[in-house]
């Protein structure tokens, strides 16, 4: 384990099984994270994410610093609550670091989730240091978040590799796809 204090972090757990949220949720107070909120559906975290952001001392957290959430939820599931939390308007915190959490992890799902924006994908079963090295992950390589026409989210890469020929990632004012905010 690592040796972060981790009493002033808020993680909001997304788990439709109490079994499962329990788990997540103790696991991460053995970790010593001072303040976990967890609902059942990302439904309900749209509106609890909304709530922190206008009434922080109503729903008893002044931020969010981490989404901890299951994929196969009912009505509203993880890949839904990530994109909400990526691309919809009414987001408040759209480099919010997601963990996406699930039972399925064919390559296919860990590519979609990659492909809309997650920060880092788990598989259950989980154990306690499995948590841990993905949220001591987020909070330790924090990676710069890109925005393309087809996509918004973390740096798919974690390497840093040389490249043969024109580096095409190298943007400037000029670029094409460069869109200057409030210049």
């Amino acid at each position: 384990m690592n040796n972060i204090d981790l009493s002033r972090m808020c993680v909001l757990v997304v788990e439709d099984s109490q079994f499962i949220r329990s788990l997540i949720v103790n696991s991460l107070r053995v970790m010593g994270v001072g303040s976990i909120k967890s609902v059942d559906d990302g439904a309900e975290a749209i509106e609890f994410i909304k709530l922190v952001d206008s009434n922080p001392m109503k729903a008893g957290m002044m931020s969010i610093d981490i989404v901890i959430s299951d994929w196969e939820m009912s009505p509203v599931n993880g890949m839904m609550l990530l994109r909400w939390i990526r691309r919809h308007k009414e987001s408040p915190e759209r480099f919010l670091p997601f963990i996406m959490l699930t039972g399925y992890s064919e390559p296919q799902r860990v590519e979609d989730a990659r492909a809309m924006g997650v920060n880092e994908f788990m598989s259950k079963p989980f154990t306690v240091n499995a948590l841990a090295d993905k949220l001591f992950s987020v909070i330790n390589k924090p990676r710069q978040f890109v925005h393309t026409a087809s996509y918004f989210g973390p740096d798919r890469r974690r390497q840093d590799v040389p490249i043969q020929g024109e580096d095409r990632r190298k943007l400037t004012l000029k670029s094409p796809e460069v869109e200057v905010v409030n210049a």
